[in-house]
């Protein structure tokens, strides 16, 4: 009868137990570096491996909480409908910022130094080699489902959503929400014109 209890127990534990349990942050981290390696040193051209990358990222970046975290109290002011339109325009922006800037630049080498967890976030330490440099990038990461999302990339120590923060915040103090979004619009959006990582 004990025996019986005690596996029920297991089993509920089991069952209640968070699916993300399964996979550390590190390698999910290392699972999607190396997934982006792969797509960087293949074949493909240049828009394809961009196309490639951006949709492997949309299940490794956070862009929505990056979205209206580099937006900050400005978040407020804006209506329903422009933070529907915010949010996916920022999400192009920062793919472009993080994918070209990065995972494209000499065809790089992923050195992965550790993890730290804090509740139910996590850091993740990793290097990026090339030839002729190496340099710092830290991944902060929440639990989704199965797998982990990114709410921020720190670069050498700098934030990249604090970047777009700062940008954000001077075009704000200068001209209106609508414009900003016609702005991004134009460089982000359908047939948009780019810009990379800048705003």
């Amino acid at each position: 009868m004990m025996y019986q209890i005690l596996l029920g127990c297991i089993g509920l534990v089991c069952l209640t137990a968070p699916a993300w349990a399964a996979v550390t942050p590190l390698q999910y981290t290392q699972s999607t570096l190396e997934q982006a390696r792969a797509i960087v040193d293949s074949d493909q051209t240049h828009n394809e491996q961009v196309a490639a990358l951006s949709a492997l990222m949309k299940n490794f970046l956070d862009t929505d909480t990056m979205g209206r975290a580099a937006l900050d109290k400005n978040w407020a002011k804006l209506t329903p409908a422009q933070q529907k339109e915010f949010l996916p325009l920022f999400r192009e922006l920062f793919e472009r910022a993080y994918v070209q800037k990065l995972l494209l630049f000499d065809k790089p080498n992923f050195g992965y130094v550790g993890e730290e967890r804090v509740g139910n976030t996590a850091r993740v330490d990793t290097k990026i080699i090339t030839p002729r440099d190496e340099f710092a990038v830290t991944y902060q990461l929440r639990p989704q489902g199965d797998h982990w999302l990114a709410t921020d990339i720190e670069i050498e120590d700098l934030s990249l959503t604090a970047n777009f923060r700062t940008q954000l915040a001077r075009l704000l103090s200068k001209t209106s929400v609508e414009d900003v979004l016609g702005r991004m619009r134009r460089k982000y959006g359908p047939g948009g014109a780019g810009g990379e990582d800048e705003l």
